[in-house]
């Protein structure tokens, strides 16, 4: 056997134990991650897989698939890591059958890394120093415990080599078995899971650094205390912020006794000479005060922060997933409004498509305060362009700008109704070069009332505009690996847009480079298109963009719609590559195109078992097309409750304890969930005011977007606080 072959029949061997565990890890049968894998390796994208492979992926979800592309990548990484290291020890010489068989047996990068450590190049640390200076040898006398050490020294001594005295000789030889305690590949993992399961995390405040603190935002850190096993992910990362801002001492008090204990009984036997015992135990107590301690101890908090950091991407995937999907609010003429004081609030007004029809400036709030002519001109542009809704921003000023408009609609007895936006990322879509590309002749704050009124009719297409991180959800955005957070942002939000499709002729380049297989040069080629030869008539049309090939047609073109088009099929989810299907499907049940999104369809399993094999088509894709003929191209955030438009204005000194009010989730915890009830300041849900039942994470109760009905238990109005609860307000109406 050629090595060639020999290198690729143990790549093979190795595919296939990787494809086992992934299997047993996620509970999935080993036929379809196998078949899945191959797909993702051929290149095929994830939202394809979901919609149109379910067949091969045996019907994995869209999580399911990117929950097993992590993992995939994963464990090629630490399969790649141990054929490095093994490399690397029979370059050293290292590599006994015993020591491969620990390579082979270890189930994370953790254990290999415990089994590389004593090999692994050092810098010159005390042990290293010792042994230059010949001393290894009486390490392993007092290792060995048979010989008096004390004895023994007086042959070490060697003035050139800086070995002046016994105790020169004895010191180094403490500081190589020292290093070799730390090194200790069976003890590490040991005394690591010791240090979970009984160490405490701690934090006090930092001398003098009280007094920076004016907001008190670590109060409840300065004197802490939290068993390492217990200790909530959020309060992982705030402590993280507390120490890397100064304000916060965080140590692990690990339980010292029991850990030396284990060391001592490891590394000394009951035959051990005295003066060996005695040498041993100074090295014991110096290997885990000054090696293992410290070592332990970071790996064990990057341990807890890398958990931490993994729940708070969580938390974002779920927030963003929500507020994406909110249900678009259609046919709405809006006024928008960005508020601002010094410089005035800025007004665009744009049509059922979001087509800006014109922008305004007035001055309602302080310090002009000029309502009369704020007031003419609101009024002005409700009538000329027919607006029929209001949306404010809820930055600097949106209070004032809120109560001008509600007493203007009051006053002017107009039964109209208004609702308050979160501007998150309007400011950083405004300054962009794609906000400055779609509306050049605007300020930065026109463009932002633009984008107000456009994430009101349609949050997942203008949201797309903005980087995922600026959105504002979640919580310690900026305490999290960004490369890992933007890279879970833009999964989430490539499965929305794939999730929802996207109208080919009226889509954003932004929008488009979302859609599975378009990157953002085939988007700007499919709008530079669309400008020069029109509006697409046709799916099949996209074959003559630039740049478009048929891999990219395949992944891209089912969830690309033409709301107008002539082929009923390319308004649908329906793929080209199941057109002639489709339309055998309709010839054998009777289905005429005039009947799509009219006729409701009530099959058996049996008859769909039957037409499936009669088409040669699998029934989960026999089903999707049958739904498809139902609802054609049917966006799933219409089943959705729609946002809460206002007619009135609260403050937040109008709350008293007991006031029940309907409110909007604006962001969701792990702590509990923030809720806008219209008075500026979200209020807060602590977690144990979610449901009178225990509630594992509020996002097992609450999302991003939901309507529900809170009770005021506290107000704060020095702090401005507002505490809610849904224990007792009837919850989601």
């Amino acid at each position: 056997m050629t090595a060639e072959k020999a290198g690729k029949e143990k790549d093979l061997t190795i595919e296939k134990k990787i494809l086992r565990r992934l299997a047993a890890e996620l509970n999935l049968e080993l036929k379809y991650v196998s078949q899945v894998v191959a797909l993702l390796d051929e290149g095929n994208t994830i939202p394809f897989i979901a919609r149109y492979r379910k067949e091969v992926s045996g019907g994995m979800t869209d999580e399911k698939l990117r929950l097993l592309t992590e993992k995939l990548t994963l464990h090629r990484n630490l399969e790649k890591r141990r054929e490095d290291i093994c490399r690397l020890l029979a370059e050293q010489e290292a590599l006994t059958p015993e020591i491969e068989a620990a390579i082979q047996n270890a189930a994370n990068v953790t254990a290999l890394e415990d089994i590389y450590r004593p090999f692994r190049p050092k810098k010159r640390t005390r042990a290293t120093r010792a042994k230059e200076k010949g001393l290894e040898p009486l390490a392993q006398l007092i290792m060995a415990g048979e010989t008096d050490p004390e004895q023994a020294a007086p042959d070490f001594i060697d003035p050139e080599k800086e070995v002046f005295t016994v105790e020169d000789a004895l010191g180094g030889a403490r500081d190589i078995i020292a290093e070799m305690i730390a090194d200790e590949p069976q003890l590490r993992p040991q005394l690591r899971s010791l240090i979970l399961t009984e160490g405490i995390i701690t934090s006090k405040v930092r001398p003098a650094e009280e007094k920076r603190d004016e907001k008190g935002t670590y109060a409840m850190y300065y004197d802490f205390a939290e068993p390492c096993w217990k200790i909530q992910p959020h309060r992982i990362l705030a402590l993280n912020r507390g120490e890397r801002e100064d304000f916060l001492q965080v140590k692990i008090a690990a339980p010292e006794e029991e850990i030396l204990q284990r060391l001592k009984e490891f590394y000394i036997r009951a035959d051990h000479q005295d003066n060996s015992r005695h040498q041993l135990l100074e090295a014991i107590a110096d290997s885990w005060k000054r090696l293992l301690y410290p070592s332990l101890e970071r790996e064990i908090r990057s341990e807890l922060t890398q958990k931490a950091e993994e729940q708070a991407l969580k938390v974002f995937q779920e927030n963003l997933k929500s507020l994406l999907l909110i249900a678009p609010v259609r046919g709405k003429r809006i006024l928008a409004i960005d508020p601002g004081l010094r410089t005035g609030c800025k007004i665009a007004c744009v049509d059922e498509t979001g087509k800006l029809l014109e922008t305004a400036v007035i001055f309602p709030t302080p310090p002009r305060n000029d309502q009369v002519n704020s007031a003419r001109i609101v009024l002005a542009l409700l009538e000329k362009h027919n607006l029929n809704a209001i949306v404010i921003g809820n930055g600097t000023g949106g209070r004032a700008t809120e109560a001008f408009i509600a007493a203007l609609l009051k006053k002017e007895k107009i039964d109209l109704e208004y609702t308050v936006v979160n501007e998150a990322g309007a400011s950083v879509y405004s300054a962009s070069a794609l906000g400055q590309a779609e509306f050049p002749a605007l300020d930065v704050a026109e463009r932002s009332a633009v984008s107000l009124a456009r994430r009101l009719q349609d949050a997942l297409a203008e949201l797309v505009k903005i980087d995922p991180r600026s959105i504002g959800i979640g919580q310690y955005q900026h305490d999290v690996n960004q490369k890992e957070l933007a890279a879970t942002l833009d999964g989430v939000v490539e499965s929305c847009v794939n999730q929802v499709g996207v109208d080919l002729n009226t889509a954003s380049p932004a929008l488009l480079s979302y859609v599975a297989g378009i990157n953002k040069t085939v988007a700007a080629n499919i709008v530079a298109y669309r400008e020069k030869e029109g509006s697409f008539q046709s799916r099949a049309e996209l074959k003559k963009v630039p740049r478009l090939g048929p891999a990219t047609f395949q992944q891209c073109a089912g969830f690309l719609r033409i709301p107008a088009a002539a082929n009923y099929l390319d308004r649908s989810a329906v793929h080209p590559e199941s057109y002639a299907t489709a339309k055998r499907l309709m010839a054998l049940t009777g289905i005429e195109p005039t009947d799509l999104g009219k006729k409701e369809l009530h099959l058996p399993p049996s008859r769909i078992k039957e037409l499936a094999a009669a088409l040669q088509v699998g029934e989960p894709t026999l089903q999707d097309i049958l739904d498809e003929f139902v609802k054609p191209g049917r966006d799933p955030r219409d089943d959705l409750p729609p946002p809460v438009f206002r007619k009135g204005i609260l403050q937040l000194e109008d709350l008293e304890e007991g006031m029940e009010l309907q409110g909007v989730i604006r962001n969701v915890v792990d702590f509990g969930a923030f809720v806008d009830i219209g008075v500026h300041e979200d209020g807060l849900v602590h977690i144990s005011e979610l449901s009178s039942a225990y509630v594992r994470h509020p996002l097992d109760v609450v999302k991003v977007g939901d309507v529900v009905k809170v009770r005021v238990i506290a107000v704060d109005l020095q702090k401005k606080r507002i505490s809610l609860s849904l224990k007792k307000a009837g919850g989601q109406p």
